[in-house]
C-alpha cells in the first residue's frame, strides 16, 4: 500500500451535523445541516480515486464520483457541480434522499476496512454550494432539432428525461397534474428531509435551461396522450408515478381517524397542512399515532406526526427489524425522535366508539417462517397472541398502486397484471408508437434514484427515435 494511500485510510469519515432530536422531533427544519468548505475538503480527500470506480457501477445514473469529488478535494466547487450536472440534474435532491448506502457508497472499496466516502453528503455540498453562491451557470445546450416531447409528471423521472433531452436540443414540456411541479418530491417527502425550495431551485434550473412547466395539467382528463400527438409533440414520456394508496381491508376500515400515508403526507407536504391555520389546509392532528408499514414512507409518516404534535406515534410493521424496507438512515432518526417499534405485529381489526370514530386496533403476533416471493420471510400468526392497541389516528403505509386514469384513456399501451405499463427496462419504450414510461408507474413504489436512472435510459432511447426512428 502506497503511503498516500494509508494516509487516506486513517483520516475517519466526517460526520454530518443534525440537530439534536429533542428539538427537531417538534420542528420543520431540515434535520441534516450540511457540510462546511472544510468538512467537505477533508471528506473528499479520503476517496481514492480508484481506477476501476465501483462507486459509479452503483449509481443508476452513472454520475463521474471520482471526478467531482477530486475537485471538492482541490477546493474547485465550481468544477463540482459542472462535473455533476454532466451526468445528474437534481444533486441537491439525490445528496439528500438518495440511498447511496446500498448504491454508491455500498460499493466504495473503503466498506473493506472502514466507512466508505460519504458520496451523498458530498454531492449535496457541492449542490447547495452552487445554490448559495448563486453562480447562474448552466450546461451548454445543443442547437434546436425542432423536436417536441410531451413529459406527464414533473416527479424526479420526468424532471430527469427533461433535463436530458432539453440539452439536446430538443423542445421539452413537462405536464404536471398538481398546482405545483416536483412529483414525489414535493407531495412525499417532508420538509425536514427535502425542503420545498431545493426542489424548487432544481425547478427553476431546468426551466433557466428552457424546458416548460405546466401545471394544473391532468393528462387522461385535461387531455390524452393521443390528443398530445395531434397537438404537434414528437414523443410522449410518462412518469406520473404510483400514488394509488392501498389499505389493508379490515373490518372499521372506514372509521373516523383512518387514512392514507398519501392523503396525510400530500396535505402536510405540497399543501402545507403543517402550518395550519396560517395556511389552510387541515390535517388530522392525532395525540396517539399509528403508522402501519415501515418503508420510507411509514417513516415520513410517522415523523411528521411527532411534528405536529402527537403525544405518542408507534410504528406497527408485521416483520421484523431486518426486513424493514425504510432506510437504515430513516429508522435511526425516527429511533431517535422517540418513534416506538412494535415489530413482528398486525392488525386485524379497527375498534371505534359509538361516534364512528378511531379509538383502538386489535392486533396479532407474528413470528417469520419461510421466506415469500420478496425474498423476505413470511410472517405468520402466532395463534391466541391477540391485543388491543389505543390510538386516535392510523395512518396506512403498506405500498400504493397504479393510477388508471391515463391508462385507461390510452389505447396500444400494455399493462402488466397489476396495472402498471409495460415497458423496456433498458429503454422504456411502451407498445404504443412514440411512447416511453418509467419510475413507479412501471416499476410500482421504488427509489428517486431508481425513477431517475429510469428516465436517463428513456431519455437517451427518445433522442435516438427522434433523431434515427422507431
Amino acid at each position: 500500500m502506497s503511503e498516500k494511500k494509508a494516509r487516506k485510510e486513517t483520516v475517519s469519515r466526517q460526520a454530518m451535523p443534525e440537530q439534536a432530536p429533542e428539538i427537531r422531533r417538534r420542528n420543520f427544519a431540515e434535520v441534516p445541516t450540511g457540510y462546511t468548505a472544510e468538512t467537505a475538503v477533508i471528506e473528499a480527500g479520503r476517496c481514492l480515486q480508484c481506477k476501476k470506480p465501483s462507486c459509479v457501477e452503483g449509481c443508476p445514473v452513472n454520475v463521474d464520483i471520482p471526478g467531482f469529488i477530486a475537485r471538492i478535494a482541490e477546493g474547485d466547487f465550481k468544477g463540482a457541480i459542472r462535473n455533476l450536472w454532466t451526468r445528474n440534474s437534481l444533486p441537491a435532491v439525490c445528496g439528500r434522499v438518495c440511498p447511496q448506502e446500498i448504491q454508491c457508497e455500498g460499493q466504495c472499496v473503503l466498506n473493506k476496512k472502514g466507512a466508505p466516502v460519504a458520496i451523498g453528503n458530498l454531492e449535496r455540498f457541492a449542490a447547495d454550494w452552487a445554490r448559495e453562491n448563486n453562480t447562474g451557470e448552466l450546461p451548454p445546450r445543443k442547437a434546436s432539432t425542432g423536436k417536441k416531447i410531451a413529459v406527464v409528471g414533473s416527479g424526479p423521472s420526468g424532471l430527469t428525461v427533461a433535463g436530458d433531452l432539453i440539452v439536446k436540443g430538443h423542445e421539452v414540456t413537462v405536464m404536471e397534474a398538481f398546482h405545483k411541479p416536483g412529483g414525489v418530491l414535493v407531495y412525499g417527502i417532508p420538509e425536514f428531509r427535502l425542503p420545498k425550495a431545493i426542489v424548487a431551485h432544481e425547478v427553476d434550473f431546468l426551466e433557466r435551461l428552457g424546458v416548460h412547466v405546466a401545471c394544473n395539467m391532468v393528462v387522461g382528463r385535461t387531455v390524452t396522450v393521443d390528443e398530445l400527438f395531434q397537438e404537434g409533440y414528437d414523443a410522449v414520456y410518462v412518469g406520473v408515478g404510483a400514488g394509488l394508496p392501498r389499505f389493508m381491508n379490515i373490518p372499521g376500515e372506514n372509521l373516523i381517524g383512518i387514512l392514507s400515508a398519501n392523503e396525510y403526507l400530500t396535505r402536510a407536504n405540497l399543501m402545507k397542512a403543517y402550518k395550519f391555520p396560517e395556511v389552510d389546509t387541515p390535517i388530522p392532528m392525532g395525540k396517539n399515532v399509528v403508522v402501519l408499514g415501515a418503508g420510507n414512507v411509514a417513516m415520513d409518516a410517522a415523523r411528521t406526526a411527532m411534528r405536529l404534535g402527537a403525544d405518542s406515534v408507534k410504528i406497527v410493521y408485521r416483520r421484523s427489524r431486518d426486513e424493514m424496507p425504510a432506510r437504515t438512515a430513516e429508522i435511526h432518526h425516527a429511533e431517535e425522535e422517540g418513534i416506538e417499534f412494535f415489530l413482528l405485529t398486525n392488525p386485524v381489526q379497527y375498534l371505534g366508539n359509538d361516534q364512528g370514530r378511531l379509538t383502538g386496533m386489535e392486533c396479532l403476533k407474528m413470528e417469520l417462517g419461510e421466506p415469500d416471493d420478496s425474498g423476505r420471510r413470511r410472517p405468520v400468526p402466532i395463534s391466541g397472541s391477540n391485543f388491543e392497541m389505543a390510538c386516535d389516528l392510523v395512518i396506512v403505509a403498506v405500498g400504493s398502486g397504479a393510477n388508471p386514469l391515463l391508462t385507461q384513456s390510452t389505447e396500444d399501451m400494455t399493462l402488466n397484471r397489476w396495472g402498471y405499463i409495460a415497458a423496456d427496462p433498458e429503454t422504456g419504450k411502451t407498445t404504443k408508437r412514440g411512447v416511453w414510461a418509467g419510475g413507479d408507474i412501471v416499476t410500482g413504489a421504488a427509489t428517486v434514484i431508481l425513477a431517475m436512472g429510469a428516465g436517463r435510459k428513456a431519455a437517451d432511447s427518445i433522442h435516438e427515435y427522434l433523431t434515427w426512428g422507431w
